[in-house]
C-alpha cells in the first residue's frame, strides 16, 4: 500500500514537471517569438502593451507619406505645438492650473473638471474641435507641469476648407486593412489606422503607409500618479527610407490664388481646371463647393470633385462637331449658312434674336450659332460624331493611367473621374437627335479635365496628352524611388489631322476677336477659347450650367484652361468667361513674377 502511494506521488511529480516545463517553453517561445507579434486590434504587441500598461500615450504623427507641389513644398503635413493633457490622479496646483487655463481661453474650473475626467491624453481643441495650435515660444515655457505638455503634432491637412478634392482625404477603413492581410510585406498594419478614402490619399495609398508613428508616453504608476524620474517618452521608427514623399504637378500658389477667386467671385458650384500646355499635366485643380478633409459629409458630397464628374456641356461640344465636319469633309470653313434665328424642324432655336442672316462656319463658330450646329450635326452620322469625340479624348478617360504599374496592377491617378457620353447606350440617334447633340445637349456629357486636355490635344496637332497629377515619389532621404513620366492617351480611331486643329485654333482667336468672348480683349494676355451655356434642370428648375475654355498667350501658349459655373440662374451674365479671364491674368501674373 506503502508503495502505491510512492508510486502515486511520483507519477504526480512526474505530471507537474511536465508541466512546468510546458510552461517554461511557452514563456520562452512568447519573449523570443510571440512578442513580437500583433495580438490586438490596433496592432500592438505582447511587448508593447507590457509596456504600455504604466504609459499614457498619444500619436503624434502617424508616419504617413506627404504630398508635394511641383515645386517642392508640402500639400499636407505641416507641424505645430498642440497642449496636451495626460490623465493624472493629482492635477497640478492652483497656480499651475490657472497659467494652463489662461494659455488655452477657459476658466481654471472648466480646465480642472474635464482634466479630472480623462481616460486617455487629449490634445486640447478649441470651440470647433480643431487643435490648438500655439506658438514655439510659448512651448518652451510649459515643460515642468506634471500631466501637461506641449508637443509637436503632425496636422496633415489645412484646418480650412480647400478645393483640393484631387487630394483627397483619410479615414479608418477597417474592411479594406483587412483585404490587405498578405499583402503588406509581412507587417501588421492596425485596424485604426487611417487609410486614402478618396483623391490621391486614396490612389497612392500604397505609398503613402508608413513604417511606424511618432508617439509620445507619460510614464505613470499603478495609480496613476507620475513617475517623475521617466518624464515624457518619445518613440519613433527612425526609418531612412520611410516615409515616402509624393510630388504632385500641382503649383501651390497658383491654386491658392485661384481658390481665393472662385471665393471671392462667389462661385457656388463648379470647377477650374489649368493645365499645362507642353505637357498636359495639371497646375491647378479647384472644385467647388469647398470641403473639409477632416469633417468629411458622405451624404453632403463636398468631397465630390466637380473637376472630373460628367456635365452637360453646351456650346463648348462644337468644337468635336466643327473636327467632324472638317474631317469628314462635309463642310469648309468659308461654307455659308443662313440663320433666321428658328431650326423649325425641330423647334430648336438661336440665343440671338433674329437671326445671324448669311454666316460662314468660321464665323458660325464664333458666335456659336445654334443653326449651323444643327444642321451640321444632321449632315454627320452618329457614327462620324462619336469617333471625333474619342480622338479628341471625350466620352472616355483621359487621365494618366498605366496598365500594368507595379505587379501588373493598373493605376489610374484621377479619382472619381467619369468618361462621360455623347449618345446613350443602345440608341440610334434620329436627324434631331444628332441636331440636339450637335449643341452639346441631349445625352452630351464631359467633365471639365476633359475640356481642358481638349485644347491641349488641339495644341498638340491632334495628340491626345493623358493628364497627371503625381510625377515622381521620393525617399525620406530625397533620392527619387519612382518617376511617373508624361503619356499620351490615344485613341483607337486615331487622331484629328494637324490641319483640322490648326484651324480650330485659329478659330478660337475669332471667339476672342470677333465672337461671344470680346470680353476677353482685355485680359493680360492674348486669349483663344469658346464659350458654352447648357440648359439643365436640377430638381426640376430650370438653370444653365455656363462654360469657358481656352488657351494662353495665344503668341506661344503655356496653359489650357476649363471653367464650368454650375446651375447659373437663366439669363444670368456668363460668368464662366469673366472667371476664365480673371484665371488668366492670375496665370500671367505668376510667369511675370
Amino acid at each position: 500500500m506503502a508503495l502505491l502511494r510512492k508510486k502515486r506521488i511520483f507519477y504526480i511529480l512526474i505530471g507537474f514537471t511536465f508541466m512546468l516545463c510546458i510552461y517554461a517553453i511557452r514563456v520562452v517561445w512568447i519573449q523570443i517569438h510571440s512578442a513580437k507579434m500583433a495580438i490586438s486590434a490596433s496592432g500592438m504587441t505582447i511587448n508593447e502593451l507590457a509596456v504600455r500598461q504604466r504609459e499614457e500615450g498619444i500619436v503624434l504623427d502617424p508616419g504617413r507619406g506627404q504630398f508635394l507641389d511641383r515645386h517642392g513644398s508640402p500639400l499636407t503635413g505641416r507641424a505645430v505645438w498642440v497642449p496636451v493633457l495626460f490623465p493624472v490622479k493629482e492635477l497640478p496646483d492652483a497656480v499651475q492650473l490657472n497659467a494652463i487655463a489662461a494659455l488655452l481661453g477657459v476658466s481654471a474650473a472648466e480646465l480642472e473638471g474635464r482634466w479630472s475626467k480623462l481616460q486617455y491624453p487629449y490634445i486640447w481643441a478649441d470651440g470647433e474641435g480643431r487643435a490648438l495650435a500655439v506658438s514655439g515660444d510659448e512651448a518652451g515655457k510649459w515643460m515642468e507641469i506634471s500631466g501637461f505638455e506641449i508637443l509637436p503634432y503632425m496636422q496633415r491637412y489645412s484646418e480650412s476648407d480647400s478645393g483640393k478634392q484631387w487630394l483627397g482625404y483619410v479615414a479608418q477603413r477597417p474592411d479594406f486593412i483587412r483585404s490587405l492581410s498578405g499583402r503588406s510585406n509581412g507587417r501588421s498594419l492596425p485596424l485604426t489606422m487611417q487609410v486614402g478614402a478618396s483623391g490621391l490619399e486614396r490612389t497612392f495609398d500604397m505609398f503613402l503607409r508608413g513604417v511606424g508613428s511618432t508617439r509620445a508616453a507619460f510614464s505613470v504608476d499603478g495609480q496613476k500618479r507620475p513617475l517623475f524620474e521617466l518624464g515624457t517618452r518619445l518613440t519613433s521608427a527612425n526609418d531612412r527610407y520611410y516615409p515616402l514623399s509624393v510630388r504632385t504637378t500641382i503649383d501651390g500658389t497658383i491654386q491658392h490664388q485661384l481658390e481665393d477667386l472662385s471665393e471671392q467671385m462667389g462661385i457656388r458650384e463648379g470647377a477650374i481646371v489649368v493645365l499645362d500646355a507642353a505637357k498636359g499635366d495639371v497646375v491647378a485643380m479647384v472644385s467647388r463647393p469647398f470641403f473639409n478633409p477632416q469633417k468629411i459629409d458622405l451624404e453632403q458630397g463636398n468631397w465630390s470633385n466637380h473637376a472630373v464628374k460628367a456635365a452637360v456641356p453646351g456650346s463648348i461640344f462644337k468644337t468635336v462637331i466643327a473636327a467632324a465636319a472638317l474631317e469628314e469633309g462635309l463642310a469648309t470653313a468659308t461654307e455659308k449658312f443662313h440663320c433666321t434665328g428658328h431650326y423649325g424642324k425641330y423647334g430648336l432655336s438661336c440665343w440671338k434674336e433674329g437671326g445671324h442672316g448669311t454666316i460662314t462656319l468660321e464665323q458660325a463658330y464664333a458666335q456659336s450659332c445654334n443653326i449651323v450646329f444643327a444642321a451640321l450635326g444632321e449632315r454627320l452620322t452618329a457614327a462620324s460624331i462619336q469617333r471625333t469625340a474619342d480622338k479628341l479624348g471625350v466620352g472616355r478617360l483621359v487621365g494618366w493611367h498605366d496598365p500594368s504599374f507595379l505587379d501588373g496592377a493598373g493605376l489610374r491617378q484621377m479619382d472619381q473621374e467619369e468618361a462621360g457620353t455623347v449618345f446613350a447606350m443602345g440608341t440610334r440617334p434620329d436627324g434631331g437627335a444628332r441636331a440636339q447633340t450637335a449643341l452639346g445637349q441631349r445625352d452630351v456629357m464631359l467633365s471639365p479635365l476633359q475640356a481642358a486636355n481638349m485644347v491641349v490635344t488641339l495644341l498638340h496637332d491632334g495628340k491626345v496628352m493623358a493628364p497627371r497629377l503625381v510625377q515622381d515619389i521620393y525617399f525620406k532621404n530625397g533620392t527619387r524611388m519612382l518617376q511617373l513620366p508624361p503619356r499620351s492617351a490615344p485613341s483607337a480611331y486615331g487622331a484629328v489631322s494637324p490641319t483640322t486643329a490648326k484651324m480650330l485654333r485659329s478659330w478660337m482667336k475669332e471667339v476672342v476677336q470677333r465672337g461671344t468672348g470680346q470680353s476677353l480683349q482685355s485680359a493680360r494676355w492674348h486669349l483663344a477659347g469658346k464659350s458654352g451655356t447648357s440648359q439643365v434642370s436640377p430638381a426640376g428648375r430650370a438653370a444653365n450650367h455656363q462654360w469657358f475654355i481656352g488657351y494662353g498667350p495665344v503668341e506661344e501658349p503655356l496653359y489650357a484652361v476649363a471653367v464650368l459655373v454650375e446651375k447659373r440662374p437663366i439669363g444670368a451674365p456668363h460668368q464662366a468667361t469673366e472667371l476664365f479671364r480673371h484665371v488668366m491674368d492670375i496665370l500671367a501674373a505668376r510667369i511675370h513674377e
